[in-house]
């Protein structure tokens, strides 16, 4: 009742959504989080924004959805993280500490010149200088969400166990945003590297082997010969990837009911 949707109340309203027919749902970001990303910025991988609820109203949630036929995905930021995330906190106090590897640093603005920057209308770089470190962090979205540095393999083991994490709390799946910025290269667009695709098979083959029938979406808002590639290796029926989102239908369905035309969204699908 206080204008808040939280997950009590979303699991009040389980039964109306399975009268309308709902068989799975999926939550997006509902992490601890300053909020300034609509919770795209998160300051803790494993818990719950207390406006939300806690871990026991997330159980709650999940076990009710299940007795109810119903699955549930939620949402997991792998690029970035909030600056407000402990990681980030102490890896610019200490850049020779455990965490003083767990971002990307540089000591000039100059590197991955190639990676072009997305929010235009507010980053004038991909790069934003931290007085405390007295160098800079890379961020491919905003200031505020600096990357993590996949190439640290205690990073990627933080991630894994976050991921494990939520699957052993009884989730069935994942949206995976942002993922073709996992991996930066000098001398590419830092986008859709090898590097992504090899971690997101580890992902793959990993929560296959403890947690079956589980489901990865990847959030890749690329064209579609590159989207395509998070399906991973088609010879062994796919081993990254179990669905990906089509981002140019998006826009062409509202072009082609502004022309009358069906030839918008047929072009884009051939």
């Amino acid at each position: 009742g206080d204008g808040v949707g939280d997950l009590k109340g979303l699991t009040a309203k389980l039964d109306y959504l399975q009268w309308l027919g709902v068989d799975c749902l999926w939550l997006p970001p509902f992490f601890k989080s300053p909020l300034k990303d609509g919770g795209y910025d998160v300051s803790d991988y494993t818990s719950v924004l207390p406006e939300f609820g806690d871990l026991a109203d997330f159980v709650d949630f999940v076990d009710s959805a299940h007795q109810r036929g119903m699955r549930v995905i939620i949402d997991f930021v792998m690029n970035h993280t909030s600056d407000q995330h402990p990681w980030f906190q102490e890896s610019r106090k200490d850049p020779d500490g455990p965490y003083g590897d767990y971002y990307v640093w540089a000591d000039d603005d100059k590197k991955y010149a190639d990676a072009r920057i997305i929010f235009v209308d507010t980053e004038a770089s991909n790069w934003t200088f931290d007085p405390v470190r007295k160098q800079y962090f890379f961020h491919r979205f905003f200031s505020h969400q600096p990357d993590l540095n996949y190439e640290n393999p205690a990073l990627q083991e933080e991630i894994l166990s976050a991921l494990k994490f939520w699957l052993d709390l009884g989730i069935d799946g994942f949206r995976l945003d942002a993922v073709p910025y996992l991996y930066a290269e000098e001398g590419t667009n830092c986008e859709n590297l090898p590097a992504t695709h090899e971690f997101l098979k580890r992902v793959r083959k990993e929560i296959d082997a403890q947690y079956p029938d589980t489901v990865l979406l990847a959030e890749a808002n690329q064209w579609p010969e590159d989207v395509v590639d998070y399906f991973g290796d088609y010879r062994s029926g796919g081993d990254e990837c179990h669905m990906a989102f089509h981002f140019p239908v998006m826009p062409r369905i509202f072009m082609a009911v502004r022309r009358e035309s069906r030839y918008p969204v047929s072009e884009i699908l051939a």
